[in-house]
């Protein structure tokens, strides 16, 4: 006969066949193989971990390795993923960004306990942090030159369209001011060296500004980038007043394509090769000395193979000067770039990811910005 035991377990593994429950209820990555047996949620190793943070709510058992009562699995039966998700996620803004399990530990994190700690979408009055239009506060800010983090003050207002900061906490303008309808903000922390650091870009005369920014509490971060985002969705409701909010959500913060060094030639392709840092923003092929400059030393505009834009593998015959040894041709219909790549999977990688662009076809507000690439000095 089966122990109880064994009958406990063969219970659970049937229970994460219902509906909802074969995908963790916090990231969604597949096939969990733990549960919070105080919340009733099947989640994945990786979130489990970041349940034992808040261990005071949330309890968790390996479904395979550690004993299980009758009890509690009677308990993971009567709740389950759907079930909490209806109770825990009953008002979560439109705009909120939800992580999945390609995400950053901090915006998980911040995630679980905003669910089940703070009860943040049981209650709008929570969600002032995030949702009051109006934030300000202070972050740790990279200087331009030194390198070095100082505290700066930052204000975000709908009201006024902008995000800015200020080098003095008395003063009274602002040392940079930068329009929501060209911010965007993502997290960084491996780049940035810190947990907590988020990387803000905006558009200077058409040309890219990066800040880089952290700050030691976890939620005070994650409320300023869903701050940003609330106030992008906000801007863009306006802006295009047919757009439906699913087409808008994609739109209101984004992720690097691709990002990694590559080695650069300049445009009579004889001058020696460069390593440089580059980052592919949605049609923008950005280089910089190094990762955490504000500036880009280039920006290279990538449009679609409609309007002749292709890019290829290897580099034109009697090319010289370069050290490795996987290259990238990108055709515009101006001129060539060429670009090499430390390693086979490195080329195979940003062919891919520059052909996803390319293959997509351009939006009438694009073909604006390709003119002014065209007609910059």
């Amino acid at each position: 006969m089966a122990s109880d035991q064994e009958n406990n377990r063969q219970r659970l593994k049937q229970l994460l066949g219902k509906p909802g429950n074969g995908n963790c209820a916090d990231c969604g990555a597949a096939d969990p193989e733990w549960a919070s047996y105080t919340l009733g949620v099947f989640v994945c190793l990786s979130c489990s971990g970041l349940h034992r943070n808040i261990a005071q709510i949330s309890k968790v058992k390996s479904i395979l390795l550690d004993p299980w009562s009758s009890t509690e699995v009677e308990f993971m039966d009567s709740v389950g993923n759907n079930a909490a998700k209806a109770k825990y996620e009953q008002i979560v803004p439109a705009f909120y960004y939800r992580p999945t399990h390609k995400d950053c530990i901090l915006l998980r994190e911040q995630w679980i306990r905003a669910k089940y700690e703070r009860k943040e979408f049981l209650c709008v009055e929570r969600q002032e942090p995030y949702s009051a239009g109006y934030r300000e506060g202070f972050l740790w800010k990279r200087g331009r030159d030194k390198g070095q983090y100082l505290s700066r003050k930052f204000i975000l207002s709908e009201r006024e369209g902008v995000l800015k900061y200020f080098n003095k906490h008395d003063a009274r303008e602002p040392k940079t001011i930068m329009r929501i309808n060209t911010l965007n903000a993502t997290f960084q922390p491996t780049k940035i060296g810190t947990a907590h650091g988020l990387q803000i870009t905006h558009l200077k005369d058409n040309s890219t500004r990066n800040i880089f920014v952290y700050q030691e509490d976890g939620k005070e971060m994650v409320d300023w980038f869903n701050a940003i985002r609330a106030a992008r969705f906000h801007y863009m409701q306006v802006a295009f007043p047919g757009a439906s909010t699913s087409e808008l959500l994609p739109k209101l913060t984004r992720n690097y394509i691709k990002e990694g060094y590559m080695e650069k030639t300049g445009p009579k392709h004889t001058e020696g090769f460069k390593k440089r840092w580059f980052t592919l923003d949605d049609r923008r092929l950005m280089y910089f000395k190094d990762p955490l400059d504000a500036y880009a030393r280039g920006e290279v505009f990538i449009g679609s193979r409609e309007n002749s834009y292709t890019t290829l593998p290897g580099l034109p015959p009697n090319i010289q000067g370069y050290h490795w040894q996987f290259g990238i041709t990108i055709v515009t219909p101006d001129r060539k770039f060429l670009l090499v790549c430390e390693t086979e999977e490195d080329q195979k990688d940003w062919i891919a990811a520059l052909q996803t662009v390319i293959n997509r076809p351009m939006l009438p507000q694009e073909y604006a910005v390709e003119a002014y690439f065209k007609h910059k000095p």
